[in-house]
């Protein structure tokens, strides 16, 4: 039996997409209202082919959350110069770098080779070069932000200095680079992290160097999940910060309400992300 409910709203999605894709020179000029200033520094590391997501997204940081310190858009590469442009005009405290420019230069070896192979091991050399002085976001493109991230803005002025993490809603990880089974349980997400303080990446990228085989789509994520844990890292409430993937078969989107912070639409669910910015609560 045909899904008509979840095969509409991938058509739907689609067309979203596609109208804001067309739109961007437009839509990055639109004011955003928001004036409350934010004690913290953003950073996504993104590419062309998501440059509407990441539009997308960081409008609705600005609008929900308000206005950080700076946000750093890390480019892959990718980015050309007219979209650089694009990215830079949607805010002021907005610039864009290169990865290869901004990432560190005493990264273990196995880190380079991973990102020199494979987007991921981009990601996990971006998230490893990352300053931290005081509050400091990650976020991936492919996360939007609504009424309820006041809360987000609360948790950057907080004087704590915990590492606040996405709890993951499966076992997404590389098996290999688990030791222990406990390691496997409650797995986090790498698309979302408030640091607070850094953190000692030491002993899950030296599993990292141990591979026998090359690294996998799902290594960056394992070292994240076992560097977080390592260093007492706090779990954001689900019920805020959304990792869920429950409503993806269902025309709606089940999770996305005024009081929620943010919500990670990851692969499955990501035609949900265009529903959502047209159509938010």
């Amino acid at each position: 039996m045909v899904n008509i409910g979840y095969h509409s709203a991938k058509i739907q999605a689609k067309f979203l997409r596609s109208i804001y894709k067309s739109n961007l020179s437009a839509i990055v000029s639109f004011p955003i209202k928001q004036s409350r200033q934010v004690p913290i520094k953003v950073y996504a590391l993104s590419c062309e082919r998501d440059l509407p997501e990441q539009v997308a997204s960081l409008r609705s940081f600005l609008r929900y959350v308000g206005i950080p310190e700076a946000f750093i858009i890390m480019s892959d590469g990718s980015y050309t110069h007219e979209s650089i442009q694009l990215l830079k005009k949607v805010h002021p405290c907005v610039d864009v770098q290169l990865l290869t420019k901004f990432q560190r230069e005493d990264l273990p070896p196995s880190v380079y080779e991973y990102a020199s192979q494979q987007a991921m091991g981009k990601k996990l050399a971006a998230l490893m070069s990352i300053p931290i002085d005081g509050s400091t976001l990650y976020t991936d493109s492919d996360i939007l932000f609504f009424k309820g991230a006041s809360d987000l803005a609360d948790l950057a002025s907080s004087t704590d200095k915990n590492t606040y993490y996405l709890p993951d809603c499966k076992n997404s990880l590389d098996s290999r680079l688990i030791y222990e089974d406990i390691e496997k349980q409650d797995p986090i997400n790498a698309g979302f992290i408030l640091f607070k303080k850094a953190l000692d990446w030491s002993e899950p990228v030296q599993r990292l160097g141990k591979l026998s085989e090359s690294p996998n789509y799902f290594s960056e994520q394992t070292i994240v999940n076992l560097t977080i844990k390592r260093n007492h890292g706090v779990a954001l409430a689900k019920d805020k910060y959304i990792m869920n993937v429950d409503d993806q078969f269902m025309y709606p989107d089940k999770f996305a309400t005024k009081k929620i912070a943010m919500r990670h639409y990851v692969n499955d669910v990501r035609h949900k992300f265009w529903l959502s910015t047209f159509f938010k609560p």
